[in-house]
């Protein structure tokens, strides 16, 4: 994909894709970066079907996972929102 200037990668999993209806969002951030919760309250915003969802959900920025949803993300950083999994 070609993650337009200053957005982050948000790509979406399982139960939070159906909710948003595909797999990968560009989202638009200021050059100085926000907070995961920040973006997090955001796509919730954008995407009320998403909203229950977020509550449960792990977000890993580029690859690792978050404890601290105070963690600033950046302009080219990637983030990916897992909703609990299912299975057997």
């Amino acid at each position: 994909m070609n993650r337009p200037t200053g957005s982050v990668t948000v790509l979406l999993f399982a139960s939070a894709r159906e909710a948003v209806g595909r797999g990968e969002l560009a989202w638009p951030i200021p050059p100085g970066g926000l907070t995961a919760a920040a973006l997090v309250a955001a796509i919730g915003a954008k995407f009320p079907r998403l909203r229950p969802t977020l509550a449960t959900c792990r977000f890993v920025r580029n690859g690792g996972y978050l404890d601290d949803l105070e963690t600033r993300l950046r302009p080219g950083d990637e983030f990916a929102v897992h909703p609990p999994y299912g299975g057997g």
